[in-house]
């Protein structure tokens, strides 16, 4: 049972993360106008998308004429003390940047540094808040679908953090409702699929029906969910159809904050409420193997890419670069005799193109090797992006630019390069 199994391989930085992502949703005030820390606009500026739904539409007009009104609600006063409490402390710092800081953890490492960090000083606010935040796990609910997630593939994260959430690691949850900041859903979309999903028929209304009973009865069994509309709910996906699943509960696709792997802005992705998680894929469950690479004098490969031609970015790459220069490596297949780890270790740079979703568990995988990641996606959100500055350890390149790939990675200066290779190592303890 996964109730029974810790990841000893996991450190503490990436339970941090797990939390920070929910944390990061419900403690930054993105909207000034607002006065709860619950309510958040739908700004048509960051929540687009490519195709139109005159559904999707209504409701979101319906939502945006109805949020004051469904924010009249109080919350318990110690509750929303303990939060006015770490609003203030994150805004003292970012307007105190010189203030002294002291880590809650005794340990340097939990102290940040560096400008890998948008602002290290209301970072580390966040860590002496998560001694405070409390999250409470709805148990209804069993096994495999609920309270269960696989933790050896390209979806182990939403397995892994059930695990976490199950075996309390960092010690979040409470078991008394009323001493709760935030509630969590413990369903698994990848389960749901797996075990209630027929390829055949390919019915996706199975979603509907287990998320939206399962939100009928916590709302009919417990006040929370309709006291505050969802807003201080959230839930957990790395599938591909994470964002679908919560169509299906109006009020949950809306309202209630989703972290997910598929960050994807196009695919009504709200960064104003939801939260991007990073996608790793543990074929063996294992990270420890993954990690560690060459100096960048070593490093003998300017560029390298290896993967599928899917969705709509990588074939573009594909047929620009594949087997076509010595510097850049770009295959469909990897080559007998060639290890995808080790090519990885001694690149320069890693390309992580989109492939039919926009997250790619190879960017964690640059990361571990110490590999400078190229990032090309669109509409994607990045991981954890509140409070890690992405372009002080890896490099943005647009679709269009692809054909220049060689060009702007061989113009970086090499004290650039060191200065993004020496971010990759500090940022990597936040994805380990």
């Amino acid at each position: 049972m996964m109730r029974d199994y810790i990841p000893k391989y996991l450190n503490a930085f990436l339970l941090v993360f797990a939390t920070f992502a929910v944390v990061f949703a419900i403690f930054i005030a993105k909207d000034s106008k607002t006065s709860s820390h619950l309510y958040f606009s739908t700004s048509s500026s960051l929540w687009t998308s490519t195709f139109s739904s005159s559904a999707l539409i209504t409701e979101k007009r319906k939502r945006n004429g109805s949020n004051q009104g469904s924010r009249s609600w109080k919350r318990d006063e110690k509750v929303e003390a303990e939060l006015a409490t770490a609003r203030a402390l994150i805004r003292e710092a970012q307007l105190n940047p010189n203030s002294t800081l002291s880590s809650p953890l005794k340990d340097k490492d939990y102290v940040p540094n560096g400008d890998i960090y948008r602002n290290p000083y209301a970072f580390h606010r966040y860590l002496l808040m998560e001694k405070m935040f409390k999250i409470y796990v709805y148990e209804e609910g069993d096994p495999p679908i609920f309270h269960y997630g696989l933790c050896k593939d390209i979806y182990s994260m939403e397995g892994l953090f059930l695990n976490f959430m199950e075996n309390d690691v960092l010690k979040y949850r409470t078991r008394d409702p009323e001493k709760a900041h935030v509630y969590f859903l413990p369903f698994s979309v990848v389960m749901i699929l797996h075990h209630l999903f027929d390829p055949v028929v390919r019915d996706k209304a199975v979603l509907e029906r287990v998320i939206g009973d399962y939100v009928q009865i916590i709302s009919k069994k417990y006040p929370y969910w309709n006291t505050s509309d969802g807003f201080d709910h959230f839930m957990l996906s790395c599938h591909d159809w994470g964002h679908r699943a919560t169509w299906y509960v109006k009020k949950l696709f809306f309202n209630s904050i989703r972290v997910l792997c598929n960050a994807n802005i196009s695919e009504y992705f709200n960064p104003e409420k939801d939260a991007p998680f990073p996608e790793i894929n543990l074929l063996t469950g294992e990270i420890n193997k993954l990690t560690g690479g060459l100096d960048p004098i070593s490093r003998t490969t300017l560029a390298f890419f290896a993967g599928q031609s899917h969705g709509k970015i990588r074939p573009v790459l594909l047929n620009h670069w594949k087997e076509k220069d010595k510097d850049i490596l770009v295959y469909e297949k990897l080559p007998d005799g060639l290890d995808y780890t080790e090519m990885m270790r001694k690149s320069r740079f890693c390309i992580c193109p989109s492939g039919h979703e926009v997250a790619s568990p190879r960017i964690p995988e640059a990361i571990y090797s110490e590999c400078v990641p190229v990032l090309i996606s669109e509409n994607y959100v990045l991981p954890f992006s509140d409070v890690l500055n992405w372009e002080k350890f890896s490099v943005s390149v647009s679709v269009k630019e692809i054909p220049e790939l060689k060009r702007i990675l061989m113009d970086i200066p090499e004290d650039r390069y060191k200065r993004l290779y020496e971010g990759v190592k500090k940022v990597k303890k936040h994805i380990l």
